[in-house]
């Protein structure tokens, strides 16, 4: 499929790439389709990622895997809210973080509160309110980077 992107113009996209949520993105309940875009020449595999609306080329949120962000990330998620994506079997399910990225490199965060969740096996996700109190909208990510940066004595 030819889609039209916000960031990386026309990408023909595999069939078998495309996520549905299965009920939006929270303020944006309506665009059900999804995938994950990056930039190929600089990725590391743990670097940012757009996840790009299928349903609409201006959306595309900046994603990361919390777990580069805060090591011990481990939300809390009521079952009965992932049965609609099935079964994930051996390989679980894929958890993505949105970011918002301000002028300010300090200020840049990531939302712990509100992850999407993505079974890889069928390809159905969902975005959810995590019921773990400590985990804030704005998790900033430049301090957390630099608690590591210190841990590990650069």
């Amino acid at each position: 499929m030819l889609m039209k992107t916000k960031f990386f113009g026309e990408v023909n996209i595999a069939d078998d790439k495309v996520i549905t949520l299965v009920n939006g993105l929270l303020g944006f309940e309506d665009l059900k389709k999804y995938v994950i875009l990056y930039d190929s020449e600089k990725s590391t595999g743990d670097s940012i990622s757009w996840f790009q609306s299928a349903d609409e080329q201006t959306l595309a949120l900046p994603v990361v895997n919390p777990l580069f962000i805060k090591k011990d990330y481990n939300p809390m998620v009521n079952d009965e809210l992932l049965e609609p994506l099935g079964d994930p079997g051996e390989e679980g399910y894929f958890v993505l973080v949105t970011m918002r990225i301000p002028s300010d490199p300090k200020e840049v965060s990531c939302n712990l509160k509100a992850p999407i969740i993505i079974n890889p096996k069928t390809l159905l996700g969902c975005q959810i309110i995590v019921e773990n109190q400590d985990y804030p909208v704005r998790f900033n990510i430049y301090d957390s980077v630099q608690a590591l940066k210190e841990k590990a004595g650069d």
